[in-house]
């Protein structure tokens, strides 16, 4: 007997959909678990005289009484970290049963209440697996950001309370590229750079930001007999409007600058429609002199950024060094 391959499909699309319920309920259940278990601890401790090392001889108590029937995750480095989600979310109901212990654990290590409130709405928001926000922790998005907005500026975005309206809200100075897996001593042309990021494209969608999805690679524009390639092609849904990236694996000079301004202008003449908002252009590059990009540009330009790309992740003296220059320029303007 030959099975109808529609019953088929629906049949086993019943079947995942089941198991995936299954184990974001079994999630969901942990959560609130381990959200019990801290709130016990903590209410336990206030009855200590010395609360302090009543509550360091509680969690070894019963870390030496629960792990050996229950396993590992009743340890004492995990009973305080209940203890910590507790203390760090302490009304039950504001928990996202979108998120797993996993997210939680990432976002509890977190001491920044701004930077915490920030990555957790962007993960709820932007359903992103725990891998992809320990990842976005790990390469500072939220201080990247912080380089072009203020903490109220990139929240409310993060909160969806106000939409980007436009390039700086959402494009990042440095973009982290380490997902590439290029070694940054190597020499390289920007057909592998680009190439790398076409073979990676989700992974920099997620670091292109909210709201983009993929157009197209080495656009043809046609102007009178000239051909140019635009390297890739993106649209926001946000911003409403097409986002045109040009890879510069050298220092940016004012000659790229005006190559990506046609690009614009092309984009904003033939192509876009009136309900649209201006193309944005991104130079992508391996690094940039801050005073040519602007003398280069108009003063009132919203819609080119020069944008580094790092190979690597940041530290967090890096960006702290990223943070102090920015805010000398502002002094200085």
């Amino acid at each position: 007997m030959s099975l109808n391959p529609e019953l088929l499909a629906t049949v086993r699309g019943l079947i995942t959909q089941a198991r995936q319920q299954a184990v974001r309920a079994v999630d969901a259940e942990r959560v609130l678990l381990y959200w019990h278990i801290g709130q016990v601890i903590l209410e336990e401790e206030q009855h200590g005289a010395d609360r302090a090392a009543y509550g360091t001889s509680l969690i070894k108590g019963l870390a030496a009484a629960l792990q050996p029937q229950f396993g590992s995750g009743f340890s004492g480095r995990q009973l305080e970290r209940y203890r910590q989600f507790y203390r760090t979310f302490p009304i039950a109901s504001a928990l996202r049963t979108q998120l797993s212990w996993t997210h939680y654990r990432t976002l509890i290590s977190l001491d920044n209440p701004d930077k915490r409130e920030f990555y957790l709405a962007e993960a709820t928001k932007n359903n992103w697996s725990a891998r992809q926000l320990e990842r976005q922790v790990n390469s500072q998005l939220f201080e990247r950001l912080l380089l072009s907005n203020d903490v109220a500026a990139v929240l409310a975005v993060a909160r969806q309370e106000k939409l980007p309206t436009e390039a700086r809200d959402i494009i990042k100075d440095p973009m982290v590229l380490e997902f590439l897996g290029l070694k940054r001593e190597a020499a390289y042309y920007e057909r592998d750079l680009e190439t790398a990021l076409i073979t990676h494209l989700q992974e920099f969608l997620l670091e292109l930001g909210n709201g983009f999805s993929f157009v197209a690679r080495q656009q043809r524009l046609h102007l009178d007999g000239d051909d140019f390639f635009v390297d890739l092609v993106f649209y926001n849904r946000l911003l409403q409007c097409f986002v045109l990236v040009e890879i510069k694996t050298d220092k940016l000079t004012h000659q790229d600058l005006g190559q990506l301004q046609m690009y614009v202008n092309y984009y904003d003449r033939l192509e876009k429609l009136p309900h649209e908002n201006s193309t944005i252009g991104i130079l992508l590059c391996a690094d940039k002199n801050d005073a040519v990009v602007k003398i280069s540009l108009p003063a009132d330009n919203q819609t080119i950024v020069a944008s580094k790309y790092q190979l690597y992740l940041p530290t967090q003296q890096q960006l702290l060094a990223e943070v102090r220059k920015e805010m000398d320029k502002l002094d200085q303007a």
